[in-house]
């Protein structure tokens, strides 16, 4: 977690409840749909990442090129269960771990060592596991295909981003391959420090309860849409319990504080590409508002749930109620390298949801446009190719309805004229959107008679 996210979640939501009981965390900023029907899965079912219908696995679909160019580590190990713990629990440490159990409404497995560090050494320790899981070459690539579409500036490398938001922005991490747990912190915690321990012992408590190292898997495996549905729930709930333990156990003097710090400890505005940190931060904020709504209409019950049968799309996070049925619908783009020419090859392949829409959409379009323009998406996709420098992109999308493909294609069309990129929008059949992008003019032309062939 951030300090400055950490700042504007406390403001926005501890402060305003105040000193309401622990049940009544309000829901965020943004006014949510209609609340959610709870299901609630049996005790015993597993965590089911493999429920989404895969698109088109044939040689030259747009899968078979995602699974060759997907060149992520493999995790290895699992929740911390072969690490030992080094050293006895801190009597504060173990004091707000039996806080948590009872909030949680269940108990740890084994003890957790927490490390109170400096800034400098989580920067370390976060650059080490960057090192390690995000490949240089495979971040490049991504990189060119997202400055073609026009979501990062011409120049940026989404490795290098990523890189300078963990050491000036976070304040905590959770390692659930290793078990380890560091926090910014002193041997005697703040109030604001303590809080921020709950949010990652938070994470240790259902790492050990659910095994959170399937995140890891989704990641290696670059499922990135059900990636960032797991991380809400994981985030979210972090968050959730993180803001119940505050107002359950710090006095109001306390809790105002802890936000007075963490206002006077926020750094100051990055220049971090916008649509990264937002994409970084939308699993806390959005995941808040999943994990508050399930927990008011069903109960922890419904919490743990959601971890024994995780939501498979960002839709799901975004609309609660479209949980756990409403999967995404397989999109496929044909491979277009023999028709664009020789020399072509693929550059990248990235399934599509709704928050990554909405979050590129806001770039540039007002944040209610964006998210009601996003709000019907039922599946998306795109596909990259390269030659020599020159990049060719289709973003393929289908939609739950032919009136939203139309507004998505119109809020599309308003986001490409406020730019500057060589795109077009090209409606497909029923409720089908593809959106072409391309390096130049001459290239998009390129494309566009491939895509029509």
């Amino acid at each position: 977690m951030t300090a400055r996210l950490l700042a504007a979640l406390l403001a926005s939501a501890l402060l305003v409840a105040g000193c309401t009981s622990s049940g009544d965390v309000p829901d965020g900023p943004e006014d949510p749909s209609t609340a959610p029907e709870v299901t609630s899965p049996s005790p015993d079912a597993p965590v089911s990442p493999d429920v989404v219908p895969e698109p088109e696995t044939g040689p030259g679909s747009a899968l078979a090129a995602y699974e060759e160019l997907c060149t992520l580590p493999a995790p290895e190990g699992g929740n911390g269960t072969d690490v030992p713990a080094e050293g006895p629990t801190d009597p504060i440490v173990a004091e707000l771990m039996g806080e948590l159990e009872e909030i949680r409404g269940f108990g740890f497995s084994r003890p957790v060592v927490a490390q109170p560090v400096s800034q400098q050494e989580i920067a370390e320790g976060y650059t080490d596991y960057l090192e390690t899981a995000f490949p240089v070459e495979f971040y490049e690539r991504r990189s060119r295909a997202w400055e073609t579409i026009g979501v990062i500036s011409e120049g940026t490398n989404i490795r290098d981003e990523l890189f300078e938001y963990g050491s000036t922005q976070v304040i905590g991490y959770y390692d659930t391959l290793t078990g380890e747990l560091k926090f910014i912190g002193e041997e005697d915690p703040s109030p604001l420090e303590r809080v921020t321990l709950a949010h990652e012992l938070t994470h240790a408590i259902d790492d050990q309860r659910f095994g959170l190292e399937t995140i890891d898997a989704l990641g290696a495996s670059c499922r990135d849409e059900e990636l960032q549905a797991a991380l809400a729930v994981v985030e979210g709930n972090a968050t959730y319990f993180m803001l119940q333990w505050a107002q359950a156990f710090l006095s109001l003097e306390e809790q105002l504080e802890m936000a007075a710090e963490a206002t006077q400890q926020s750094p100051p505005p990055s220049d971090i590409e916008p649509f990264i940190s937002a994409i970084q931060e939308w699993p806390y904020t959005e995941g808040l508002r999943y994990i508050t709504r399930l927990e008011r209409d069903g109960g922890l019950e419904a919490v743990d749930g959601s971890f024994r049968d995780l939501p498979v799309s960002t839709e799901q996070i975004i609309h609660p109620e479209r949980y756990p049925n409403d999967v995404p619908v397989p999109v496929d783009v044909p491979d277009l390298a023999p028709a664009l020419g020789n020399g072509w090859e693929d550059l990248d392949v990235q399934l599509v949801g709704e928050m990554w829409l909405r979050l590129a959409l806001a770039l540039r379009v007002d944040d209610t446009t964006a998210g009601s323009a996003a709000a019907g998406w039922d599946g998306g996709i795109y596909r990259a190719w390269t030659n020599d420098g020159e990049v060719a992109l289709v973003l393929a999308t289908v939609w739950d309805t032919e009136q939203e493909a139309a507004e998505f294609a119109e809020a599309i069309r308003q986001w490409i004229g406020e730019g500057s990129e060589d795109a077009a929008v090209v409606p497909g059949q029923d409720a089908e959107v593809h959106v072409l992008f391309a390096s130049d003019e001459e290239t998009l032309t390129l494309l566009e008679a491939a895509a029509a062939g």
